[in-house]
């Protein structure tokens, strides 16, 4: 088993700025998602942090930094620079979610103007 989410993320996915370890255990993406349904936002953050530090980076997927993201508002909901950086990532990565993003500033607005 991995040692952390970061760990078990760049065996998976790669890293674009560090070489990935070697590794013998079998890599299954729904193991590693569950894992992720059921990490703290730390953990969460930390891997998105360290395998895409300037969000348009890295190899993550996309739905995973999204589902990441959300798990990461789900435990931390009156964060407005995490709603904000949310956001962003929604931005860069699709008009679909254009809509999603907005609301995100809003409640970041409205938190921060309480």
């Amino acid at each position: 088993m991995h040692g952390t989410l970061t760990e078990h993320a760049r065996c998976l996915y790669g890293d674009e700025y560090r070489p990935v370890p070697e590794c013998d255990l079998d890599h299954r993406e729904h193991a590693f998602v569950e894992e992720l349904t059921f990490a703290d936002a730390d953990s969460i953050l930390t891997m998105l942090r360290e395998l895409c530090p300037h969000l348009v980076d890295g190899y993550l997927p996309v739905w995973i930094r999204n589902l990441s993201y959300r798990l990461v508002l789900l435990q931390r909901p009156q964060d407005p620079a995490l709603l904000r950086e949310a956001a962003e990532s929604l931005w860069l990565h699709g008009p679909d979610w254009d809509d999603i993003a907005m609301d995100l500033r809003r409640g970041a607005q409205a938190l921060e103007s309480r």
